[in-house]
């Protein structure tokens, strides 16, 4: 499973910026993508994920309203487009895909954003700044 992350830089507080993150080399239909940050000297963190099956969305409450995360024209692609950006946002941004043999108890946005973030497949991650 390979995921590729694009988009990120330098932006000032009240900013948006754009990610994209493309992801491939698995077959099943049951999967989430999610993006996750991490600040310096933190731990990382969930910020909004994505069902495959139904588009479900989860948001961490910090973002919510700010933050819209969405699937593309392009399979297995997902944008989170982040407007309002705030100097507490500045971070790595990491896109993570997690698959299922068959469909979770939960929203699978939920299940990654909340449970299997740290099972998930990730890129490499791409840094965004906000600074003024």
């Amino acid at each position: 499973l390979q995921v590729v992350e694009s988009g990120g830089g330098l932006v000032q507080p009240g900013g948006s910026l754009r990610l994209s993150c493309a992801a491939s080399g698995f077959t099943s239909a049951y999967y989430a993508i999610g993006w996750f940050r991490q600040a310096p000297g933190k731990e990382r963190e969930a910020v909004s994920c994505i069902a495959s099956d139904d588009g479900s969305t989860y948001y961490r409450n910090s973002v919510r309203g700010r933050f819209t995360i969405s699937r593309a024209h392009a399979k297995n692609t997902v944008n989170l487009q982040m407007n309002n950006l705030q100097v507490e946002d500045t971070g790595v941004y990491y896109c993570g895909v997690y698959t299922w043999d068959s469909t979770p108890f939960i929203s699978m946005a939920t299940a990654l954003c909340d449970f299997y973030g740290g099972a998930a497949s990730t890129g490499q991650g791409t840094q965004v700044t906000v600074s003024s």
